[in-house]
C-alpha cells in the first residue's frame, strides 16, 4: 500500500508541476503581469513561490484573486457534490438492477435510456428544464442562488450551511429557497455521471453475477437481498470507484455552461467572465485551482479503490 501511495504521490507532484508551468505560462501573456520581465526558468520559479504562498495577484480591475476564489469556488463545489451524490444515489440501484436482469427487457429498456441521456447535450437540456420547469409551471426559479428577498450572509459560501448560521427567523423559508435554486442545475450537471454510473454498475455487477460464488449462493439458503449485499455488491463496486473520480473532470468541463445558463455564481461563471476580460491573471489561477481539485480528486479515488478492493489487496500480499 505504501508504495502504491508513494507512486500515486509522484504522479501528482509532476502532473502538477505540468500544470503550473502552462499556467505560468498564461500569466506570461499579459504585459502587466509580475513575470514578464524575468526569464523563463526564473519567473516560473518565482511564480511556484507565490502559488504555495497562496499570492494569485489582483484581477484587472484591481480585486485580490484569492479573495474572489474564496467567493466563487464554495459555490461551485456545492452543486458539483450535490450532483455526483445524486448520480450516485441513483446510478449504483439502476446499474445494479440492470446488471441483474443482464439481456432481459428491463435491461434492455435501462440501457437505452441511459443511452438517451449521455446524448443529451448540457446546454439544450439545461434551456429545456428552464423552459418547461421555470417558465411554463413556474414551480422552480430561472436562475440565481437564492431570492433577494432572504439576506444570506455566506461565511462558508456553501448556501445549505449558511442556512443554519443565519438568523432562526426566516430560516426554513430561505432553505426552500435555496433548494428550489438548486433543483435545476443540479439535474442537469448530474445527467452526464448518472449514466456513466449507470452503465459501469451494470457491466460489473453483470461480470460479478456471473461467478459460482454468486451462482451458488441461493443453495445456502441466503435471500437476494443478502446476496446482493455480501456477495455482489462488495465485489462490483470496488473496480469502478477509481472510474468514477474521473468523472469529476466531466463534471466541471459541464459546470461552466451550466453557470452560465442558470447564471450560478460559481467559478465556471467566473472563469468566462475572465476570458472575455481577457484577465490573464485570472485565468490562470482558476485554471490550476480546477485543474488541482480535479487531480487530487482522481488520486484519492484511485487510492480509495485500491484499499477496498480485495484483488488489488491481494497483489499488495503476494508481493510481499
Amino acid at each position: 500500500m505504501f508504495i502504491y501511495f508513494v507512486r500515486k504521490l509522484n504522479l501528482f507532484v509532476v502532473t502538477f508541476l505540468l500544470l503550473t508551468f502552462v499556467s505560468f505560462n498564461i500569466a506570461r501573456l499579459t504585459p502587466q503581469g509580475p513575470w514578464s520581465d524575468l526569464s523563463l526558468f526564473q519567473g516560473w520559479i518565482t511564480y511556484l513561490t507565490d502559488l504555495f504562498s497562496l499570492n494569485f495577484g489582483v484581477t484587472r480591475f484591481g480585486a485580490p484573486i484569492l479573495d474572489e476564489l474564496i467567493r466563487y469556488f464554495p459555490a461551485t463545489l456545492e452543486l458539483c457534490i450535490l450532483a455526483f451524490m445524486l448520480a450516485l444515489l441513483v446510478g449504483v440501484p439502476i446499474g445494479t438492477l440492470a446488471g441483474i436482469k443482464r439481456g432481459k427487457w428491463m435491461d434492455n429498456m435501462i440501457t437505452t435510456v441511459t443511452l438517451l441521456g449521455f446524448s443529451i447535450p448540457v446546454f439544450w437540456l439545461a434551456i429545456l428544464l428552464m423552459m418547461l420547469f421555470s417558465l411554463h409551471f413556474t414551480w422552480f426559479p430561472v436562475s440565481g442562488r437564492h431570492s433577494l428577498l432572504y439576506q444570506l450572509d455566506y461565511v462558508t459560501g456553501f448556501g445549505l450551511i449558511d442556512i443554519f448560521l443565519m438568523d432562526r427567523t426566516y430560516r426554513q423559508e430561505a432553505l426552500l429557497e435555496v433548494l428550489s435554486h438548486l433543483v435545476l442545475p443540479v439535474l442537469t450537471l448530474a445527467l452526464s455521471p448518472l449514466t456513466e454510473v449507470v452503465r459501469l454498475t451494470r457491466s460489473s455487477v453483470a461480470e460479478v453475477m456471473t461467478h459460482n460464488y454468486v451462482r451458488f449462493a441461493p443453495t445456502k439458503g441466503l435471500s437476494m437481498f443478502t446476496i446482493l449485499h455480501r456477495h455482489v455488491l462488495q465485489n462490483a463496486l470496488p473496480p469502478i470507484i477509481p472510474k468514477l473520480g474521473l468523472q469529476l473532470s466531466t463534471m466541471f468541463t459541464m459546470t461552466f455552461v451550466v453557470e452560465y445558463i442558470f447564471n450560478w455564481p460559481g467559478i465556471g461563471r467566473w472563469l468566462l467572465e475572465a476570458v472575455t476580460d481577457k484577465d490573464y491573471m485570472a485565468i490562470q489561477a482558476g485554471v490550476i485551482c480546477i485543474a488541482t481539485l480535479v487531480l487530487s480528486a482522481n488520486i484519492l479515488s484511485d487510492l480509495l479503490g485500491a484499499m477496498l478492493n480485495p484483488l488489488v489487496r491481494k497483489e499488495w500480499n503476494a508481493v510481499k
